[in-house]
C-alpha cells in the first residue's frame, strides 16, 4: 500500500467500527469489554500495515501533544547545548519529546517560533527570551500555556525563571582580580538590555567602585561573523595599553578575546590577566588555564524542567509563580594569579 494507512482503512479492513479501532489503539479495550481475541487482530494488523498515529489529530482530541518546546539564544552554544540534554533526558523520562530552536536573540524569529509551536500544540515553553516578545508571552499564559524563562527574564512578565547570581558573579570576579593587585580591570562584553547582562555589569562596577578604581568600559555589537567582533576588540586594546586585567562578559567574547591577545602577542598573565564568565573545557584547556564564572548547568536544568512539569501536572493548578537564583562558582586558574616579573 503506498498511501499511508488509517485508522478507518484499518476498521474497513477487519469489518469493525473505527471507534473499536480507536478505543483498542489508546488502551481502553478493557473498559470497553473488546475481547481479546479482536484486540489481537487489531494490533496484528497494526503491525503488518505499518500504521503510524496521527501525532497532531492525537493531541487535539486529548488536548496534549506531550511535546515541549525549548526556544534558546544559540543551541550550537556550550552552555544552551548543555542545558538543552540535561533537559531532553528529564524530560522524556516524564514521558515529553524535546522540540529546539535557535531564536538568535532575533525579536521577530522568536515570534514567528512561538507561532509554530502554538500551530503543534505544545504543552509548554522554556525559553531564553530575547527583547519585546512580552506581549506574546503574556498571551501564552493567559491561554493557560506554562512558561519557564531561564538565563535572563523579562521583569514585566509573572513567569517561573531560573537564573544565576550574576551580579555577585561578576562582583566576586573583579574583587578576586583586585585582590591580586590589578587596578586598571576592563569589562568586555556584548552591548545589550537582557537582564543577566545588565546585572553583570552592575557587580562589575560595584566591585570597582569599593575599590575606588576607574571602569574601562567596552561594549561590543553581537555579531554571527567573529572578525566583527575580534576588530573592535583589538582597536580597543591597542587604544588602553595600560590595561592590566579583562574580566569578558561571555563565554563568546571570551574566546574571541583571547584570540586577538595572541594575535597582539600580549602573553597571559604576564600583560593581561583574564577572567570570563561561563566556564568550559576550552578555558580548562587553555595555556595558560582561563580563570571563569562556572554557572551550574546541571542544577539549573533540573529546577526548569521540574518547574515546568508540576506545571504540567493537571493536579498542581493554580500555582504561585516561583523565581529560583542559584549560586556560581569562580574557578580559578592561572590565567588570573598575579605575575612577578624576575629581578634584573
Amino acid at each position: 500500500m503506498n498511501k499511508k494507512i488509517s485508522i478507518v482503512d484499518i476498521a474497513n479492513l477487519l469489518n469493525i467500527s473505527k471507534t473499536t479501532v480507536s478505543f483498542i489503539l489508546n488502551g481502553r479495550a478493557q473498559e470497553k469489554r473488546i475481547s481479546e481475541e479482536l484486540v489481537k487482530k487489531v494490533l496484528k494488523l497494526v503491525k503488518e500495515v505499518g500504521y503510524k498515529p496521527n501525532s497532531l489529530a492525537k493531541s487535539l482530541r486529548t488536548g496534549k501533544s506531550n511535546i515541549i518546546g525549548l526556544m534558546v539564544e544559540d543551541i550550537s552554544n556550550p552552555f544552551f547545548a548543555n542545558i538543552a540534554r540535561l533537559i531532553e533526558d528529564r524530560a522524556y523520562e516524564k514521558g515529553y519529546r524535546i522540540i529546539y530552536c535557535s531564536t538568535d536573540n532575533d525579536t521577530e524569529k522568536t515570534l514567528d517560533l512561538i507561532t509554530m509551536f502554538r500551530d503543534r500544540h505544545v504543552d509548554g515553553y522554556i525559553m531564553a527570551p530575547p527583547k519585546n516578545i512580552e506581549e506574546d508571552v503574556q498571551e501564552l499564559i493567559k491561554s493557560g500555556l506554562p512558561v519557564v524563562m531561564f538565563d535572563r527574564y523579562l521583569p514585566n512578565v509573572d513567569t517561573d525563571y531560573v537564573i544565576v547570581d550574576n551580579q555577585f558573579s561578576t562582583y566576586n570576579a573583579t574583587r578576586h582580580l583586585i585582590e591580586q593587585g590589578y587596578s586598571k580591570i576592563a569589562y568586555i562584553t556584548f552591548t545589550s538590555e537582557q537582564t543577566q547582562m545588565l546585572d553583570r555589569m552592575t557587580g562589575y562596577k560595584n566591585a570597582l567602585k569599593e575599590a575606588k578604581l576607574k571602569p574601562y568600559i567596552k561594549e561590543i555589537d553581537f555579531n554571527r561573523n567573529e572578525e566583527l567582533i575580534k576588530e573592535p576588540l583589538s582597536v580597543y586594546l591597542k587604544k588602553n595599553p595600560g590595561i592590566d586585567a579583562i574580566l569578558f562578559g561571555t563565554d563568546h567574547i571570551g574566546t574571541c578575546g583571547l584570540k586577538v591577545i595572541n594575535q597582539l602577542g600580549l602573553k597571559v598573565p604576564q600583560d593581561l590577566a583574564i577572567v570570563s564568565f561561563d566556564d568550559y573545557d576550552v578555558f580548562e584547556l587553555y595555556s595558560p588555564s582561563v580563570t571563569a564564572i562556572a554557572q551550574p548547568v546541571e542544577a539549573i536544568a533540573d529546577n526548569i524542567i521540574s518547574l515546568l512539569l508540576k506545571k504540567l501536572d493537571a493536579n498542581n493548578s493554580n500555582q504561585t509563580t516561583q523565581k529560583i537564583t542559584l549560586s556560581t562558582t569562580l574557578n580559578i586558574r592561572n590565567s588570573s594569579k598575579q605575575f612577578l616579573k624576575p629581578i634584573s
